[in-house]
């Protein structure tokens, strides 16, 4: 690859994993009907396209391995085979090697090559499947001729072009042009021929890829601009001038507006994520030797670029879950009167400045009272405590770090790892995770995260002199309450509110300072999960669109606290963690 610019390079990484990540879902799609000839050649496409890319950048691992799948996938569209359980076994495994071989690529490192038992699996005839071309330069051009409509080719003349580049070297000195780019082109699930060029006054939508580095620059200055647009909104409520009061206006207005446009340049569709899933659920499943169906929903919904790369793992953790702890095997179900596959969904769906993602199975459900056991058991909580916790909060001893219920270590679970991880990452992306379950009928796992994590609306709170910002999707009212009517249960403050008894935390008293009793107490009350709680302060000063900060790198991971931000008034404010601020309260 020393003689291909770093461009080209990189163009074909990020299409190569587009296909990669589409490869897993489209053979999975086929696997449940191999006479869908769409996805047929849908995946055929795939795995050529690969190759051709791979061959013109000289990365022969790719093209040998690519090739194999080619091969038999071509053999089937050509109705001279069919395709087998091994075969398609063995085009999963493939897209776990390419994979390591992008990762690798990625990291300037050489390739792996993938056993010959794994390309020797994709024979349908007993024998050992024709070797990959050797590599050679694409130095011979292929004649392109019109298609019909004009200026498209038809989709042999592009598989034509593919295929002049097929096990080709890297491009020497003499190479045309033109073909290299097509190597690395990403391939859509339905073929098709490559865009038109655009015409003097076509009505062609004109796309630019954009460093991401780029993206984020501006995204902190428009956070930078927010920061002084709060402090004019403050400086105008205390100036009291109204041509003043007009220019801020108008500056309030036009900074929302660039702040959503800025933000919708980041935002990716969450199906980016749920496209690996089929695979995921497969492979476990068959490892597993249980039967599931997954059911994706809300694809398109969308996110900001970092939270969907975020949210990645903590999702492939819970779903090979639900796979794992929840569905039973098709045996067990068929006594249960249940289908023998078990049914997985994934769904997405946005709320205001939020979006929900849910993990539901209809498995065997979680015990609450055998979660309780074993964290006795485990020595993570002590008797008295166990004895108190209600139903839902046995459900939340999943979180604990080194909780495991799984009697035997296995490659997908059972380690004491994973959940509290889970946990702490949705929580580090300013969002809440929430577990419902019932014995018998399955679980459900509802993760919440706003659609950006630049600017947090949030409710501005006061204890003494310091201000805090508290994420508004938690707080769910603010109330006040004479103090005499605070009761006390089990050496916790409490205040009831006669269709239940709200716990309450003094934020005084959490930051270790002075208490001061008011005979008045202004009560904020926090969301936590499908509990609440009331937080104690002093005043609250109102809401305010916040950018995050990272904390000191010296007080990073303080139980409690999730960043800092400028106010209005030009003042630094903690952000508050409820979920911390309540654990340790």
């Amino acid at each position: 690859m020393s003689a291909v610019t770093p461009e080209i390079a990189a163009d074909f990484l990020i299409e190569a994993q587009e296909i990669l990540d589409r490869l897993g879902e489209q053979l999975v799609t086929l696997e449940h009907d191999p006479s869908d000839s769409e996805q047929l050649n849908a995946v055929f496409r795939g795995f050529h396209t690969l190759k051709g890319g791979a061959g013109f950048l000289g990365i022969q691992p790719m093209v040998n391995l690519c090739h194999a799948a080619e091969e038999t996938l071509g053999l089937v569209r050509a109705g001279q085979a069919t395709l087998e359980s091994q075969h398609f076994d063995a085009a999963q495994q493939s897209l776990d090697w390419l994979q390591q071989m992008l990762d690798a690529i990625g990291a300037s490192e050489e390739p792996p090559h993938a056993p010959q038992s794994l390309i020797d699996q994709f024979d349908v005839h007993g024998g050992a499947p024709a070797p990959a071309p050797t590599q050679k330069a694409a130095a011979v051009a292929v004649p392109v001729t019109a298609a019909a409509g004009g200026d498209l080719i038809s989709d042999d003349e592009f598989e034509a072009l593919l295929d002049n580049l097929h096990g080709g070297a890297a491009p020497t000195s003499v190479a045309p042009p033109a073909p290299a780019p097509a190597a690395p082109a990403s391939a859509p699930a339905k073929p098709a021929a490559p865009k038109p060029a655009a015409k003097a006054g076509g009505d062609v939508e004109q796309t630019i890829r954009v460093d991401t580095k780029r993206l984020d620059a501006i995204v902190n200055l428009v956070g930078e601009l927010v920061l002084s647009r709060n402090r004019l909104k403050t400086l105008r409520a205390r100036i009291r001038d109204e041509e003043l009061d007009r220019a801020v206006s108008s500056l309030d207005i036009a900074t929302a507006r660039l702040q959503t446009a800025v933000m919708r340049t980041r935002m990716q569709p969450v199906g980016k994520v749920f496209s690996r899933f089929p695979k995921v659920a497969r492979d476990v499943a068959r490892q597993l030797q249980k039967e599931v169906d997954l059911e994706l929903v809300g694809a398109d919904t969308e996110l900001d670029r970092n939270l969907v790369e975020a949210l990645a793992d903590p999702l492939v953790h819970l779903v090979r879950n639900a796979i794992d702890h929840g569905v039973e095997v098709p045996s067990l179900r068929e006594a249960c009167n249940k289908p023998r596959a078990g049914h997985v969904r994934l769904s997405a769906q946005q709320e205001g400045d939020f979006v929900t993602i849910e993990i539901r199975d209809d498995g065997a459900g979680i015990d609450p009272e055998r979660l309780r056991a074993k964290a006795l058991e485990k020595g993570l909580i002590d008797p008295e405590s166990a004895a108190r916790l209600s139903h839902d909060e046995c459900l939340q001893l999943i979180f604990l770090p080194g909780f495991s219920t799984k009697a035997e270590v296995t490659d997908i679970s059972g380690r004491g790892v994973g959940m509290d991880v889970v946990q702490s990452r949705i929580r580090e992306l300013s969002g809440q995770i929430t577990i419902h379950s019932d014995v018998g009928r399955g679980s459900r796992f509802v993760i919440r995260v706003p659609l950006t994590l630049a600017i947090l609306p949030t409710l501005l709170v006061q204890a003494g002199d310091p201000v805090y910002a508290l994420p508004l999707a938690r707080v769910m009212e603010v109330l006040h309450a004479p103090s005499e009517s605070l009761r006390w249960f089990d050496g916790q403050a409490v205040l009831d509110r006669q269709t239940h008894t709200l716990p309450l935390v003094d934020l005084r008293q959490w930051l270790r300072v002075d208490p001061v009793m008011a005979p008045l107490l202004t009560i904020v009350v926090l969301q936590m999960g499908e509990q609440r709680f009331g937080l104690i302060v002093d005043q609250v000063r109102g809401r305010e669109e916040v950018v995050i900060k990272p904390l000191p790198r010296a007080v990073r991971g303080l139980p409690g606290y999730a960043g800092a931000t400028l106010i209005g008034d030009g003042r630094m404010a903690l952000i508050l963690d409820v979920d911390g601020l309540r654990a340790t309260a």
